[in-house]
């Protein structure tokens, strides 16, 4: 048994110093070390830009009223286009059947289809390229045992996730393939599109976390500064409902509805918001009510996130307050670019800039958050 040791007592030489590199913890063991880390990193980096391109895809694709011009879901088959006249013809004959043609575009011939086809084509083999780049990435990692610790059901669930959006995707286009409807369900839009920030948010936060060591991670997690990231999260929250009531805005065209601002239709409240019957469907389907909706969250976005970038100025970390104040800057440039898009009503340049800006706004927002959750070292002169 050793003797007890003063307090004063110096430390021999031939005390063992701790280790330091990779096998010095658990954290950096097996699998997933740095250079694991940087390169699924950079297949995320591959992955967010192209779900961002989907998205902005996607909105010319509503914007240009083409979403309804593949009338069947062929995950497979329908990879390819019609190749031939007789195949063309087919596939217009079916687009004549749906009540979008028989109602609204009764006078659309066979050049004017295959314009409209082409965008709804490209916004499905997109995603289909999406999913193989997950898989090929995913698999591929898997096997080579460079997925990061801990990782694994976090990049599966992506993959999921994806599915689950190509099925929402059908479900919502089928909304508009019978009936009187010639437009999608706006809901179900909604559903469509909040899905698609969701799997952008989740690449974008794994991106971030990705970006540094675990052990720096933890370390950080320590000096959170949790009120800025509760705010963050609000922040973060408030912002998807937008998303999701422009999803609304959009699905009904209710941006080409009131084009004035600040008043609707010369008033503060918009006329007839609540002329559709049940009345629940006015919240869906009433342009003026939507827009309204719109508006009035836009307003309190752009309140909650000067409160919270006000908040953010008293940290002590420069890089926390420089994260909340890029992401206010862009809620702000958000709410100059819905009132311009109002006032011209919305033409597509215009509507689908509003729309990037609603992504590079969600990016900023989720990075503010992550930088108060996991404050970045910094020194003391700074």
């Amino acid at each position: 048994m050793s003797k007890p040791r003063s307090i004063f007592e110096e430390v021999s030489d031939k005390t063992t110093a701790p280790q330091e590199g990779p096998k010095a913890g658990v954290i950096e063991r097996g699998s997933g070390g740095g250079a694991a880390r940087g390169a699924v990193r950079l297949w995320l980096m591959v992955l967010f830009a192209l779900v961002a391109a989907m998205v902005v895809v996607g909105g010319l694709t509503r914007l240009t009223d083409s979403g309804l011009s593949i009338t069947e879901w062929a995950p497979f088959t329908g990879a390819m286009p019609p190749m031939n006249d007789t195949e063309w013809a087919t596939e217009f004959a079916k687009y004549q059947q749906i009540p979008e043609f028989k109602l609204q575009n009764s006078g659309m011939d066979l050049a004017a289809f295959k314009s409209i086809y082409w965008w709804e084509w490209g916004h499905r083999q997109l995603g289909r390229f999406i999913g193989l780049v997950w898989a090929v990435g995913f698999f591929g990692f898997l096997a080579a045992r460079k997925i990061p610790n801990g990782w694994t059901g976090r990049l599966l669930m992506l993959g999921a996730l994806g599915g689950v959006q190509g099925a929402i995707g059908w479900w919502m286009v089928s909304s508009g393939l019978s009936g009187e409807r010639v437009d999608v369900a706006s809901y179900r839009l909604a559903v469509h599109l909040g899905l698609a920030f969701v799997i952008l948010g989740l690449i974008a936060w794994y991106i971030l976390m990705l970006g540094r060591k675990e052990a720096s991670l933890m370390a950080a997690r320590r000096n959170r500064e949790a009120k800025l990231f509760g705010m963050g999260t609000g922040l973060m929250h408030l912002a998807l409902l937008q998303i999701l009531l422009g999803a609304l805005v959009a699905g009904i065209d209710a941006g080409r509805s009131f084009v004035d601002w600040p008043w609707m239709a010369g008033q503060f409240f918009p006329p007839d918001a609540f002329d559709l019957s049940p009345i629940w469907r006015n919240f869906f389907e009433n342009a003026g009510l939507v827009q309204f909706m719109h508006r009035m969250m836009g307003y309190l976005l752009v309140i909650y996130a000067l409160v919270v970038w006000r908040v953010s100025r008293r940290s002590g970390n420069q890089m926390i307050r420089a994260g909340f104040t890029f992401a206010t800057v862009m809620v702000l440039g958000q709410l100059v670019l819905g009132i311009t898009t109002v006032l011209q009503a919305s033409p597509l340049h215009v509507a689908i800039t509003h729309q990037v800006g609603a992504i590079m706004a969600w990016v900023l927002i989720l990075n503010a958050r992550f930088l108060a959750g996991y404050p970045a070292e910094q020194s003391v002169r700074s």
